[in-house]
């Protein structure tokens, strides 16, 4: 990068300072022309990286992104590429999440296996198998204050001397990447690299909005409204728990067996009762949860009582027989008989996922939100 360009960068630093810390700043999106403010944040390989580590790129892509949102999901393979297409001809890609993780309502993580914390951030890298730098905004969400993305995703390009070229949707596909597609981001990119004017230098985007901290207030009158559903239960025979695992219905379903006796039982009924919450919108009566207590009927007043505690408003229900062996060979053969002890069913009765013993909350959404297009919401998969 010429001398000019490096000055540029220190101007960025100062110009980024004052528009994060003007009191009373709204979000607004860098207009064409502006000067890349200046970002040092930590990436999910564990480094921090900074504006100036890309100072010898031709051409800076920084799109901001994030794990749960399905616009964002159905875009990662098409970042991937971008990035590989244009590595060896001078052009860095760099992706930031930029959400407050704590703003993150839970029907909003319908769509994903994991949340927007850095953590997560690590986890989604990995198993996307990401070459570009993925890096964490969410704390003070400072860089998104600077450079104001509207949606994940979001897409700025900057030339040689850091200055915006191009800022707004990477193509024209939207959720499933079309032939005919626009190639925005690509035709900005490549006039650059050749020394010609961008020939769309905005476009609109689509996607989640980012979860900027302010919508911590929403998340927490979510789930006061949650604790207010209704908490019951219900008897069941060996018969009825045959028919659950049957699973003759269009549901997805997550059987857990428990006790009030079983310490890791309680310990894994509020992490139960999150997925459901969570995932039970994800198309209509699409999931459920069901548990299956087997303490003796003269305690049914207790395990309620627990529900209630928990706030399991999913389908409950007491094993109304001593038999617990019948219990054992209705869930599912393979089960060798310790609680707590958990089946995710799809239609037709086929076991995705089993456990004895606390549940990998983890490897249960993988394997419900795998059972559908992993990359695309429902209404597209389908």
């Amino acid at each position: 990068m010429s001398k000019y360009g490096k000055g540029v960068l220190a101007v960025a630093v100062m110009v980024s300072i004052v528009r994060v810390c003007s009191a009373g700043y709204e979000p607004k999106t860098l207009e064409i022309g502006s000067t890349a403010p200046f970002f040092h944040l930590p990436g999910v390989d564990g480094k921090k990286h900074s504006l100036v580590d890309f100072a010898g790129a031709k051409v800076l892509v920084v799109i901001f992104t994030s794990n749960h949102c399905p616009t964002a999901r159905a875009y990662e393979e098409r970042m991937k590429k971008l990035t590989a297409d244009y590595k060896d001809k001078g052009v860095a890609v760099v992706a930031i999440s930029s959400n407050d993780p704590c703003a993150l309502r839970l029907d909003e993580l319908a769509w994903t296996d994991v949340g927007d914390t850095l953590e997560d951030m690590k986890i989604r890298a990995k198993d996307k198998g990401f070459k570009f730098p993925y890096l964490y905004d969410g704390d003070t969400q400072e860089v998104a204050k600077a450079y104001g993305p509207v949606t994940t995703p979001h897409t700025f390009i900057f030339d040689e001397y850091r200055t915006l070229r191009y800022v707004g949707r990477i193509d024209s596909s939207e959720w499933r990447e079309k032939p005919d597609a626009v190639q925005d981001a690509r035709n900005a990119i490549d006039a650059l690299l050749a020394g010609k004017e961008v020939p769309v230098e905005k476009t609109k985007t689509f996607g989640c909005s980012i979860k900027w901290s302010d919508k911590r207030e929403g998340v927490k009158k979510e789930r006061k409204e949650l604790e207010k559903e209704k908490v019951a239960l219900e008897t069941i025979d060996v018969e009825g728990v045959r028919a659950l695992v049957k699973n003759d219905t269009k549901k997805l379903r997550l059987i857990n067996v428990w006790a009030t006796w079983c310490g890791p039982c309680k310990v894994e009924i509020p992490e139960l009762v999150k997925i459901f919450w969570i995932y039970r919108n994800r198309r209509t009566t699409e999931f459920e949860v069901v548990t299956i207590s087997t303490d003796p009927m003269k305690n049914k007043d207790g395990a309620l009582a627990f529900l209630k505690e928990s706030h399991a408003s999913c389908k409950n229900y007491l094993y109304g027989s001593e038999n617990v062996y019948e219990l054992i060979e209705a869930v599912d053969k393979k089960w060798p008989g310790g609680i707590p002890y958990t089946v995710l069913v799809a239609p037709g009765g086929k076991v995705l996922y089993r456990q004895m013993g606390i549940i990998n909350p983890l490897r249960v959404k993988k394997a419900l939100v795998g059972y559908y297009d992993d990359s695309l919401p429902w209404w597209v998969s389908e």
